[in-house]
């Protein structure tokens, strides 16, 4: 079973130069997980001058919480955003750290040894909660495959970070394409080299973007390697805005074709999300929305694995 945590209400949003009204954050989020779109990343607890498009985020995070089986993610850049985050009551961390110290203080304003601390500190946070009520903390390692402000970033910084982000107390890390420098065979070694250092089991997502059209060639090298977890945005939205030039997250709806006509299991029902992309259009006029199926369409004899396993089934 594959995984698509969906970030556009995060990931998407943060990045258009206009408030996003949160009911159509609500209908959005409503709709994808009844498509069958299990984790979601609904918003971010950051400074919301710098961000404002993140300022309904907790309003956001509580109707989420009510949706069942719904797994609510939120990043949080620092201590403070965990504190509210964890009083809100999500099940997943995400926090951004930046294998690039340019772009770790232009994001975050801190350096590597600023996040690292961080990371202790929430964890501290973390585990001070009541059983039950501890959410995952995943540390995504951003710019992992390049910088738009440094250019190459060295593989040996990227184990390194991960290595002492484990250390620190991340349940698990993540490798993000932030600036869509990433190519197969980088995905390839990074992740191979993380998963060498860090355990195979502490690393299984990677956040992608399809800056430079090879978003899903990645996501194939990706799960080649054995991770389960891939993060995308409904229409391609979104982007970092503290990176020039890095724009076009992986588009939900044509990796989940990908994965379901290769036989990947995902539990998303395909055209229902095709669906939610065309009211996402409706409901955010002249937004670019990105992306091939829901324009071509289906294939006539396009079938999800349950249903080519059932058909299978009775023609035998």
């Amino acid at each position: 079973m594959i995984t698509i945590s969906e970030v556009g209400p995060r990931d998407g949003v943060q990045s258009l130069d206009f408030l996003v009204d949160l009911d159509i954050k609500k209908r959005w989020v409503a709709a994808e997980a009844a498509a069958g779109v299990r984790e979601i990343e609904v918003g971010s607890f950051v400074n919301y001058k710098r961000l404002p498009q993140m300022q309904d985020t907790a309003a956001l995070v509580d109707f989420a919480l009510g949706i069942p089986g719904l797994c609510v993610a939120v990043l949080v850049p620092n201590l403070r955003g965990a504190q509210t985050a964890v009083a809100a009551g999500v099940h997943k961390l995400s926090v951004p750290v930046s294998a690039s110290e340019t772009h770790s203080r232009n994001n975050v304003n801190r350096t590597h040894d600023q996040m690292i601390e961080e990371v202790r500190a929430i964890r501290a946070l973390v585990d001070d909660q009541p059983e039950g009520a501890r959410p995952s903390i995943e540390v995504g390692v951003a710019t992992a495959f390049g910088c738009t402000m440094e250019g190459h970033v060295p593989e040996r910084t990227v184990v390194a970070l991960a290595e002492r982000l484990m250390e620190a107390g991340a349940s698990e890390v993540g490798l993000s394409d932030t600036t869509g420098y990433a190519d197969p065979g980088m995905i390839r070694s990074r992740v191979t080299a993380v998963q060498r250092a860090v355990g195979a089991g502490n690393i299984t997502g990677v956040h992608l973007h399809n800056t430079r059209g090879l978003g899903l060639a990645n996501a194939l090298a990706a799960l080649e390697c054995g991770l389960t977890t891939l993060d995308a945005s409904l229409g391609g939205l979104g982007g970092c805005p503290f990176a020039p030039g890095a724009s076009g997250n992986i588009v939900t709806e044509d990796l989940v074709f990908m994965l379901e006509a290769m036989g990947h299991a995902t539990d998303i029902d395909l055209p229902a999300l095709i669906e939610v992309r065309k009211a996402l259009a409706a409901d955010l006029p002249g937004s670019p929305l990105y992306g091939f199926v829901a324009d071509a369409g289906l294939p006539l004899d396009f079938a999800p694995p349950s249903e080519a396993a059932s058909l299978a089934g009775t023609q035998a």
